[in-house]
Order: structure tokens, then sequence, then C-alpha cells
């Protein structure tokens, strides 16, 4: 028989126990708030709850980071929940089927995206203290997931850069050192990346492990941690328009809902915050609006601070803000948040469900043809969103053409990828492939267009009908027996992934050949660029075939084999139009006056996607650099490149360049070149408005956008014939993030707009941006004496997702010479 304790006392067990834990202040040996916690500390508190509470606290390690710290996620609930977690799991993923009888609320909170709005690692070890012992109640009806820091590296590098420049004691004055970060600060992750961008990318490795995770669960409601400027309040949801039109007004209604709370405990408080602004939810990308194209409630909570707030700081009107003041907010609406979650835990297990019941979205089907290598991008990206596609069957679409903006028709085959918004992804599909994301407002804080079929080079077609298809099979390359009686080896460049071999092949001491004419040989056409690897040129190399066949099979490259150099048509292999591409030693400014995330953009390119060596060198110290040993240097976009690019430093410049050196300019490194006795590119003139209009105050924001491009999509004129654009058709889908012009290069103007390309295929862009881009360079080549100048005003490598653009930047590199 078995003996029971009476309630009473089994409450005071659990009393005795809940109070036994250490608070973080105790834990940690000084009072939260009073300084910085770094990661490795932070892991320690969470391991200890881990430890002492393993009947409510389980802890997983879902990767690491690039400078190898732990990323973790806690699992938090009542015992009696957390014995039946994954029964818990299972009945909420069946909510997506119309099945299951779930009955908990999956909250997910994540904190610190972003490394110097550093309060919220500190705040995320008082919320799960107080959910375990003094609100220990909340999570009767919750499974609470938490992520105490999404960017250790970030979190890291400010939290000792911090602690390294701070005063002891702390000094509150604003101008002191210790609230100014340098060029690099902990904002980023380890490549200078914007976490709370990657959400729908996943270009770094800390998205992609997250997600994993993320797609087992799939919360009812996520929040994303934040800081703002320092005079800024607090903000929590509602969200400002624009609003995607996919969120529902169950969606809506609960972000108000929350925000209400929240609200009850602000005033109790006498504290300042502000809802319903800024924040929008619109770009899928986001730590909020990702979940939302998910089903849940996603939702951005700001905090003013961030990283110029340090331990303390006096704002703009004379008060003290805190670092305990900052943790205080974060603590209050983490609880909240989980406090209304369970209250509320039926009507978001029925709205959840009802969100995954079929969709009838105007388009049905996504067709999309175009390079295997591309397709093939995407289908990776696809598969971790956990998106289902299908081959195509032979068979004439009707629909709507991503490349004419316009209705007509495609034609689909085997080599198809049809995507229906019939599965359980519906929402996150249309959200992601629409070609034109409607807006309800055109003040937004992202870009307005992404459509993948556009950042994927690929021709695709929206139709209104279901598209059936066959199962998909990835197609498989033989392993390649490399013939060792050829002349020479040949290959097609087409996409990236031909960079990527011909990168490896060039690290490897493989003399490599390219074409500037098309030619036909053995009954096969090759088009400009196709790359030619003979035996001749590689005839000192022992190890040639053997290493050229391991690359090759590695990248599944087909190659084809000859037996002559002679061709049927085109130009012999002994033309001076077929040329050796060099390998080339590159190096790439950082520091002021680049941006971080353009900088950043580049560096993973180079490490993480060509694996190309680049030499960094900054902007501290370049006048001492001797440049002559090297063929390349890329110049990121950036502010204030006219004052940095002073007459000495613009006369060094041109005489490398005259010398045979190859600059990249991109973006705003470009208004430095422009400049008097720069190079030969010209800012486009302003056309000057003689008229005078009164400016309403409170429409000044409204008149600002008219000169804007907010991440919008256009459609350009590209001279493929030029080796900037081998491997490209006649025209490119490019991403414009601003209104900056330059005129046609004399010669070389290789991808821009024409009369008539400068309105958005998608997007928003203002009416006065539009007429300031008519008959301007998108990207282009200038000869200046032995070497050359390439100019990519617009950005082919934007956070790493636009696909299309990274075979114009491997071009630059190795084509352009």
């Amino acid at each position: 028989m078995k003996r029971f304790l009476p309630f009473i006392t089994l409450f005071l067990i659990f009393a005795v126990k809940a109070q036994d834990l250490k608070s973080p202040s105790q834990f940690l040996g000084y009072a939260l708030g009073s300084q910085f916690t770094r990661h490795h500390q932070v892991v320690d508190y969470y391991e200890y709850l881990a430890q002492n509470a393993s009947d409510r606290v389980q802890l997983q390690e879902y990767g690491k980071t690039n400078e190898l710290r732990p990323l973790l996620l806690a699992y938090v609930s009542s015992a009696e929940n957390m014995e039946n977690l994954q029964s818990i799991r299972t009945a909420h993923l069946q909510s997506t089927t119309g099945e299951g009888n779930a009955t908990k609320a999956i909250v997910w909170l994540s904190y610190n995206v972003h490394g110097n709005e550093s309060v919220s690692t500190e705040a995320s070890m008082q919320t799960i203290y107080e959910l375990l012992t003094r609100k220990s109640d909340y999570l009767e009806n919750t499974v609470v997931i938490m992520d105490p820091c999404i960017n250790p590296d970030g979190r890291d590098r400010y939290v000792n850069w911090y602690n390294q420049y701070k005063n002891v004691p702390n000094n509150v004055d604003p101008n002191s050192k210790e609230h100014h970060e340098g060029w690099w600060n902990g904002r980023s992750n380890h490549y200078m990346f914007d976490l709370n961008r990657d959400w729908a990318w996943l270009t770094q490795i800390e998205s992609r492990n997250r997600l994993k995770v993320y797609n087992k669960w799939i919360p009812h409601v996520h929040v994303d941690f934040h800081e703002q400027g320092v005079d800024s309040p607090y903000y929590f949801a509602p969200a400002s328009e624009p609003y995607h039109e996919v969120i529902t007004p169950f969606q809506r209604d609960f972000q108000r809902t929350i925000g209400k709370n929240h609200a009850k405990y602000f005033d109790a408080n006498g504290w300042f915050y502000f809802t319903k602004e800024v924040f929008d939810l619109l770009y899928p990308s986001y730590g909020d609006t990702y979940p939302m194209y998910n089903g849940g409630i996603g939702m951005t909570y700001e905090q003013g601070g961030s990283g110029r707030a340090g331990l303390g700081i006096i704002n703009s009107i004379g008060d003290t803000l805190t670092l305990s003041d900052r943790i205080a907010h974060h603590h209050t609406t983490g609880l909240s948040t989980v406090e209304v979650s369970g209250k509320n835990a039926a009507k978001l297990n029925a709205e959840f469900k009802k969100f995954y019941r079929n969709k009838n979205y105007k388009y049905k089907s996504y067709v999309l043809n175009g390079d295997a290598d591309n397709i093939e991008t995407l289908i990776q990206l696809l598969d971790q969103h956990e998106i289902k596609y299908e081959s195509g069957k032979s068979a004439t679409i009707k629909g709507f053409k991503y490349n004419t903006g316009k209705m007509g028709s495609i034609k689909s085959s085997k080599n198809s990828l049809v995507i229906s918004t019939d599965q359980i992804k519906s929402t996150l599909v249309k959200v992601l492939f629409e070609p034109n994301a409607k807006l309800s407002d055109s003040v937004t804080y992202d870009i307005t267009a992404w459509s993948l079929p556009y950042a994927y080079g690929l021709d695709a077609l929206a139709s209104q009908s279901p598209v059936s298809g066959v199962p998909y099979k990835k197609q498989v390359v033989s392993s390649l027996k490399l013939d060792k009686n050829a002349y020479a080896f040949l290959t097609e460049w087409n996409s990236f992934k031909d960079a990527r071999f011909l990168a490896e092949l060039l690290q490897n001491k493989i003399k490599v050949r390219h074409s500037y004419k098309p030619f036909s040989l053995d009954g096969k056409t090759y088009d400009r660029g196709s790359l030619i690897i003979t035996k001749g040129d590689n005839k000192n190399n022992s190890s040639f075939l053997g290493t050229l066949n391991k690359i090759a099979n590695k990248h599944t490259i087909s190659l084809t084999a000859t037996a002559t150099g002679f061709v049927d048509s085109g130009k012999d292999f002994g033309s001076r139009y077929v040329q050796m591409i060099p390998n080339q030693k590159i190096a790439i400014l950082s520091g002021k006056p680049t941006s971080t995330l353009r900088f950043g953009e580049v560096w993973h390119f180079f490490e993480q996607h060509l694996k190309y060596p680049i030499t960094v060198i900054d902007s501290d110290y370049m006048g001492k650099v001797d440049f002559s040993s090297y063929d390349i240097l890329i110049l990121p976009d950036g502010k204030g490149y006219k004052k940095f690019l002073d007459a000495a430093k613009l006369g060094a410049l041109k005489d490398w360049v005259s010398n045979g050196g190859k600059l990249i300019a991109m973006g705003g490194s470009i208004k430095g070149l422009a400049a008097k006795n720069g190079f030969g590119i010209k800012a486009k003139e302003k056309v000057k408005d003689s008229t005078k209009n009164l400016q309403v105050f409170d429409e000044s924001q409204r008149e600002r956008i008219k000169k804007s491009i907010t991440g919008a999509i256009f459609k350009t004129k590209v001279d493929n014939t030029h080796p900037l654009a081998y491997g490209y058709p006649n025209t490119y889908f490019s991403l414009k993030l601003g209104s900056d012009a330059y005129e046609y290069l004399d010669t070389g103007s290789v991808v821009y707009l024409e009369d008539g390309q400068n309105e958005p295929m998608a997007g928003f862009a203002g009416s006065e941006a539009q007429k300031k881009i008519v008959n301007t360079l998108v990207f282009g080549v200038e000869e200046h004496g032995a070497g050359q100048v390439v100019y990519l005003v617009d950005n082919p490598l934007f956070r790493g997702f636009w696909e299309n653009g990274k075979l114009f930047f491997a071009n630059a590199l190795f084509m352009v010479h």
C-alpha cells in the first residue's frame, strides 16, 4: 500500500526546494545589474538550475557559434509537464494537420540576438529564476523555451570591450569612452551579420542551428528581446503598420492582449512605453515576422539602452538609465508574456490549429525553371524550412510571369520545380514566393521586396490554379574518371557553383583558361566564360589529373574531355581570345568608412561560400601597405568615403590601378572615386525643382520617402558579352537599396537601367527616386591604364541571400582582367 503525503506537506517541500535555488545574484557573486555577465557564466547558471531543478528544467545545446561558444536552450515547465514534454510537443505539432488535442501553451523567449543589446541575457536569468520560484504557477499550462543568448560571439565582444574601457566605478557621463564602441561593435555575429535579418535566409550558423529546433516546436508565442536608443522608452506590441496581409485577426488581437497586460505592470511602476510605432510586421526574416508566418504570435520588445548605455548613462532629459532598470523592464515583459499565454492556452491552441487549415491564397502553385545549380541551391533552403516541393510535368502553365510582370505562360518539364501552397508551410510559401508583397503603408523598417525567384535568378510563374507535379528526385552526377590522354577538359560557366570549382582549382595550382568568345567542339556549344583546363598548361603538375578529378567530383562538375584544341567554330585554344585565369591575391578594406554589415557580407562570401583567401587591411594603416603585391582591392559599401579618400589616397589608388591593379568599388565607396580628380564615373546630376511647396510638419517623413528606395527589385539590362556578366542572360533583377545614381560609363556599362525600367518589379520606390535612376549604371567596368575599376552600385551580396548576384562578384574577381 502506497502512502501519500498531505498536500500541505508537498507544498512546503516544494517551497523549500524552490527557496533553495540560488538567484542569479547569489550564484554569480554580485548583484545582477552591477556588472555584465560573460557567456560562460550565463551557461554555468543555466546548468546549475538544470542540475538543481532537474524536474522542471532541461537544457539542450543546439550548436556552437563560429567562435565555438555554445548555443543553449532551456525548457522550463511544471514537473508534470516536463515528464510529458515529448507528448506535449507531439500533440502541439499535430495541430498543424488539424489533429491532436493540445492543451498547453508553447512560449519561446529569445534573448540578445544583437550582442551589444546586452541587457536581455541578464534579464533572462532573473526571468527563469522567478518562473521556477515566485511565478511557478505560470508554468502549469505553459512550456517555456528560453534561448538566453542567440548571439554569444557578439555579446561577449561587447562585454569584454565594456569591461576593458569602463571607469571604476562606471561613469554615467554619455561622453565617456565606455559609451562609445568602435567600428566593430558588439551588435553583429562573428561575420558581422545581423542575425535578426537572417531568420528566413539562414546564411549564418546560429540561424541554421536554431531553426532545426524551432521547427520541432513551432511555438504559439515568440518574443525577440532588443534594445534601442538611450532616449527611447520601452516598446512592446502591438506592432506598427504595415502588417503583411497573411497576418490573421487573432494574431493582431493577441498582440494587443499581451500589450495591455504589459501596460498594467508598467503603469503601476510609472514606466514609460509606446506601442504601434516604428516596428512593423512585413519583412519575413525578423524574429517577430518569421514566427507570425508560421502561425505564432511574434513580437519584438525594445528597451532603451543598447551599446551606449553600459551600466548607466544620463539621457537627454537628465535621467539616469541603469542596467538594473533595463533588466527590470525586460524581466517584467517576459513574465507577463508567459502569464498571458498560460491563461489563454486554450485559445492559443484553437487559433493555431485554425491557422493551419487550408488557405485560399490567390496563387496556388509556383513553377520555377532555370539553371539546375540555382534550383538545387534553392532546394537546400526549402529543406531547412521544411517546405515541400515537386518536379514538374511536361505542360504549359498559365499565370503571372515574374520576368515580365504580366500574365503569360511557361513550359514545365521534369527539370522544373513546383511549389504548392497546399501544404503545412503554405503561408510561409506565399510570403517568400509571392511576386510582390502588398504594402498597407510605404513607411517601413526594412526592405519591401525579397521574392525568392528573383533572388535566385529563376524564370518563374505564379499560377492561380493548382499545378500537379511528381516526387522530386535529386539529379545524381556520376563520379568522373578522367581520360589521361585528353588534350583538355571543358565545362561551362553558368552558376556560382562553377566559381567555387574554379576557386579550388586555382588554390591547388591547376591552371585554367576561359574563352572570351563562344565556341563549338565535338558537337557541343560553349558560351563565353567556359573553363578550359589543358594538360599542356599543367604538364609540370604531377598530381594534375588526380587533383582535378577529386575537385570536380567534390563540386559535382561534369567535365567534357576533348582530344584537340582545334574548335569546330569560334576561337582555338591558343587564340588570344582564350586567356589564362590568374590566381589572384586579394585584399579588402576594413574599418571606417566601411560598413561593418557590408564588409561582413564580403568576408563571409570569401570564407564560407567561395572559400578563397583574402587579406583584411584596416583603414588605420592602409597608407603603410605596399599594394603592389596585391592584384585586387575591394572597397565595401560605407559612408564617408569622400572624406576618407583625400587627394593623396585617391592619387595612390589611381597609380596602383594604372599599373595593373583591379579595384572593386561597392555602393557608397563609389562616391569617393567619383570626386574631383578621381576616376571616370560621374554621379547623376539632380534635377532641381524650381517650385517651392510648403511642407506640413507631420508629413515630413512621407515627403522624405518620395526620394527613397526601400529595398525594391528592378529589372535591368545586361550586356552578357562582357566578362563581368558571363553566365547571365540579357536581364538581371537587382535589389536596389537606395537612390544613389551614376551616369553610364563611356565604355563598360554592363548592367544598367534604361528608359521604362525605373519602376520596380516589386517593392517600394518613391516617385522622386524613380525619376533619378532613369538611364543609370548598376554594374560596370572602367579601364584605367593597365588596370580596371569594377563598379557595383547595387549590392550583389546583400545579406548573403541574393544568390543570383554572387556570380557577378565572382566574375569581377576572375573573369575581368
